[in-house]
């Protein structure tokens, strides 16, 4: 006689089969490879920007950003990062930027005390003018950057180098020449640059 199957309408009972648990992304590998999150940790480290803006930026839980700061890996990427930034100026020039929004505030506060001298509230209103507009120098200039890395042996040894190995010039582009409308226009400088002519008297004396 057949065992009666172990089974109620709907279900399934009679299998040992246990469900895997489905795999779970790895979080902070994702978020360490993410290039502009990154940079937005170098500027946190670099006093730049605040926790609160890059958690807010990024959806970030208190309990994510635990695990962002023990992860080795996403340190060692921020550091490398940090360093390029040094080396190519960005940290300068976006401290710089943070720094000088304040110089309005300041010349303003100059101009507007009635116990300042007349020439220094003459002075920052120049300045303020200068800032609110300045003109033709806001253009943007071709540069022309040429680095020099000399640390890339130390690197392929798995060594940090110095950065100082690493020479960053910056050239700005000379514009170019007119260009030359005609053939004529060589014609007339030629005749512009010639020497005077030499003319003669009736005498047959050159003069």
């Amino acid at each position: 006689m057949a065992n009666p199957s172990r089974c109620i309408a709907g279900f399934d009972i009679g299998t040992d089969d246990v469900a895997t648990p489905s795999s779970v992304p790895d979080l902070t590998r994702s978020l360490r490879e993410n290039s502009e999150l990154v940079q937005d940790l170098c500027r946190y480290a670099e006093n730049l920007a605040s926790e609160s803006a890059i958690r807010k930026k990024w959806r970030l839980s208190e309990k994510t950003w635990e695990l962002l700061g023990a992860d080795d890996e996403l340190v060692r990427a921020v550091e490398e990062a940090k360093a390029a930034r040094v080396r190519s100026g960005a940290q300068k020039r976006e401290r710089a930027q943070a720094y000088i929004v304040r110089a309005p505030n300041v010349l303003a506060s100059i101009m507007d005390d009635t116990h300042a001298s007349p020439r220094h509230r003459i002075d920052s209103a120049k300045v303020l003018n200068v800032i609110a507009d300045p003109g033709p120098e806001a253009e943007q200039r071709d540069v022309v950057v040429i680095k020099i890395d000399m640390g890339a042996d130390l690197r392929a040894k798995g060594q940090e180098p110095s950065p100082s190995d690493v020479v960053t010039i910056e050239a700005t582009v000379q514009p170019k020449p007119n260009p030359i409308d005609s053939w004529d226009t060589p014609k007339q400088l030629e005749q512009e640059n010639a020497p005077p002519r030499r003319r003669d008297d009736d005498r047959d004396n050159d003069f």
